[in-house]
């Protein structure tokens, strides 16, 4: 159904959705999916080894949200193109929406771009994606299941000279519920190294987690995975599984059910 409506604006759909178990409640995001860009953008300027780095995408992530949703029967949002394009999880009056240097790499298909092209983008590769995500929790409200929310994420191992020492990290703004819950389960393992709101925060205005969950008082977390952890299948089934197991009984919660404000 969402697919379909992205095709109606755009010859290769902006996201992918995975159809799952709408009962169980629970809705799997993955806004860095692919390091794709329409064949009309070229490669924006760039040599062809910048998409094979973080700046064009989440590696790794599209592999743990697919074997995720696979394994708990959930529905799933995948997007179809690079970050560098536009990116998703960014508010509309984010100045990193558009990239026109990431991580040293200048982006000269992004430089110069006027409002009539950034409208452009945001009409055809933005829009499509967070309707689709409004309308996924619009329905399942309407059915009586006020879903929770994941979205899934990578990290580079290294920022500048620093290591990140963490094996995953789980991000999070002003409700608690699920994070707190991810934090646990995954802390049971003595061996990982889980940061809480590293290494990034998870309050940014406008991204899609604060649009989907926050405002609207659903229960959410935003996991981040070392990319190195899941750079092959083995990796990606690993964590798959791991999540997995701490989601099973965290579905059936009812307390992440309610309203944030009911809740906290």
């Amino acid at each position: 159904m969402f697919e379909q409506a992205a095709k109606a604006v755009s010859e290769t759909p902006s996201f992918v959705r995975i159809a799952g178990n709408q009962q169980a409640g629970l809705i799997l995001l993955c806004d860095h999916a692919r390091n794709a860009l329409p064949r009309e953008y070229g490669s924006l300027g760039l040599p062809p080894g910048e998409f094979e780095r973080h700046i064009a995408y989440d590696i790794g992530a599209e592999g743990v949200t697919k074997r995720l949703a696979e394994r708990l029967g959930a529905t799933a949002l995948t997007t179809c193109y690079s970050r560098l394009l536009i990116d998703p999880n960014r508010g509309l009056e984010d100045p990193t929406l558009i990239m026109k240097l990431s991580d040293g790499a200048v982006v000269p298909g992004n430089r110069d771009i006027d409002l009539a092209e950034r409208q452009r983008r945001i009409d055809r590769y933005y829009l499509p994606y967070h309707t689709a995500i409004t309308a996924e929790i619009d329905a399942l409200i309407a059915m009586g299941v006020r879903p929770i929310l994941v979205s899934l994420h990578s990290f580079t191992p290294f920022w500048k000279a620093f290591a990140r020492p963490w094996h995953a990290g789980i991000l999070w703004d002003r409700d608690g519920r699920l994070p707190h819950l991810f934090l646990d389960g995954l802390k049971r393992d003595t061996a990982l190294v889980i940061g809480d709101n590293e290494p990034y925060h998870g309050a940014l205005e406008g991204d899609t987690l604060n649009t989907h969950g926050t405002r609207r008082g659903l229960a959410h977390a935003l996991i981040e995975i070392r990319q190195d952890l899941i750079a092959n299948q083995s990796g990606v089934d690993e964590w798959a599984e791991r999540l997995a197991l701490i989601l099973e009984p965290v579905m059936k919660d009812p307390v992440l059910r309610l309203e944030a404000s009911i809740a906290s």
